[in-house]
């Protein structure tokens, strides 16, 4: 077995590094596909593997699914500086605004006379944007994921 090579999450001997990791038997890879990033096969048990991602998150998949052996290459993408706004926007994104220096009208926390605090965090449309749980309780996949990522 090299680096590179693809198999079963069945045939993998317990924590190696793996990426490509697939959700469903030959759906395609799913997991663990960005610059630099890779995840630990920590266990199996029956016909299911439980698996670490880098972001904390215990959870268990199918021993029939494919993943490759080893970590995603290029792992100082997020290192590159792109040197100027100009850059940003040929690649579609867009100016990042603070929502307190925005209108009223176009945020919860906009307006005011001189510079405003704000109050407290809330996204566009006025919902709590720090500490408030978005992941639907009822969610299919939830039976699979074993502990929930870490806040750093």
């Amino acid at each position: 077995m090299n680096v590179g090579n693809t198999l079963p999450i069945a045939n993998l001997p317990l924590g190696t590094v793996i990426h490509n990791i697939e959700l469903k038997p030959g759906q395609g890879a799913i997991l663990v596909r960005s610059a630099g990033s890779y995840a630990q096969l920590m266990a199996r048990d029956g016909k299911y593997a439980t698996i670490k991602l880098a972001s904390g998150e215990i959870r268990r998949i199918l021993v029939t699914c494919l993943a490759t052996i080893g970590s995603v290459s290029n792992a100082q993408h997020q290192l590159q500086v792109s040197g100027k706004a100009g850059r940003s926007r040929w690649k579609g994104r867009r100016p990042n605004v603070r929502a307190t220096v925005k209108n009223p009208v176009d945020h919860p926390m906009g307006g005011g006379e001189g510079k405003h605090s704000g109050g407290l965090p809330r996204n566009k449309n006025g919902v709590p944007a720090k500490g408030f749980k978005t992941r639907d309780k009822k969610k299919a996949s939830n039976k699979y994921i074993i502990e929930r990522r870490k806040k750093k």
